[in-house]
């Protein structure tokens, strides 16, 4: 897998050359999608940005997260965010549409990304729409265009908004996604403490090359609460055990590394702090039943 794409050279790579980036407030941008010349067409990397990006895209595409696929059958808002790789192809099969991108910065302290579906692992990220949902997604586009090119001084708030427009309006038609007011409860807390402490062990690239907390007694320590009121929390949260969460999320990011990096299976298994390579083997074709290395030739 290649190594992370950052904002800078998202626009070397469009326009070929990068705008000033505020560090202090962060920067966002939007954009209109154009059909893509078969002849010119370039397949983009799989790889991770350190962006994210909200697009509406009218075409006929796969969209690849993480280990997954999703086929585009004729059109859909994507969202991806930087933990998780992602390419978009054919190209030359998207035919209109819009996207935004913007940084962390950009976003920080107006609103928790995180806590929403769209923008964790195991989330849905890819929405198909009918035509009269494009019209109303493609109107909060158009308005992002238009105050983005005005003089209001206070125009960035307002694409702040923009942007929980459509973060919420794929949250509406995402049948998994629950509207009843919830109590947030000790356990709840305790179980977002610890997703978010896992998530923040990834993704695994050049530049992060190692997890640390592989344990339910690893995790414990870290939020300083005893292993047991733990387990409990998560399993009362999530109807599965602390133990299975964590192995479930090591063995995604395993099957990304032996899809898309040219690390070998050693490397992946130091990364994933296993004490031995045999052990991996064998986590891997227990979750799988098959050997990473068969898994990496499918």
């Amino acid at each position: 897998m290649e190594s992370t794409e950052k904002l800078e050279d998202f626009y070397i790579r469009k326009y070929g050359a990068t705008p000033k980036i505020n560090p202090e407030i962060g920067h966002f941008n939007v954009f209109q999608l154009e059909p893509v010349d078969p002849d010119k067409a370039k397949p983009l990397p799989y790889r991770r940005r350190d962006f994210y990006k909200v697009m509406l895209v009218i075409g006929n595409i796969d969209v690849h997260y993480a280990d997954k696929v999703f086929s585009v059958k004729k059109q859909a808002i994507v969202f991806s965010n930087p933990q998780i790789p992602y390419k978009c192809e054919p190209i030359e099969n998207i035919k209109s549409g819009s996207y935004c991108v913007f940084n962390q910065t950009f976003i920080q302290h107006f609103g928790d990304l995180k806590k929403y579906a769209v923008f964790q692992p195991n989330g849905n990220h890819v929405f198909e729409l009918i035509d009269e949902q494009v019209d109303k997604i493609q109107h909060i586009y158009n308005s992002m265009l238009e105050e983005i090119n005005s003089e209001y001084i206070h125009k960035y708030d307002v694409l702040k908004n923009k942007v929980f427009d459509l973060l919420h309006f794929a949250m509406k038609i995402d049948d998994s996604a629950k509207f009843t007011k919830q109590t947030i409860s000790a356990s709840n807390r305790i179980y977002n403490l610890f997703l978010e402490l896992l998530e923040r062990q990834f993704p695994i690239e050049e530049n992060h090359l190692k997890i640390k907390l592989r344990t339910a007694s690893d995790f414990a320590n870290q939020l300083n609460i005893h292993v047991n009121h733990l387990n409990k929390a998560v399993k009362l949260e999530s109807q599965k055990t602390t133990t299975q969460i964590i192995a479930e999320r090591i063995l995604q990011e395993s099957k990304i590394l032996l899809k898309q990096s040219n690390w070998n299976v050693s490397e992946i298994s130091e990364a994933l702090n296993f004490t031995e390579t045999t052990h991996f083997n064998n986590f891997f074709k227990k979750q799988l039943n098959v050997s990473p290395l068969q898994y990496r030739k499918f």
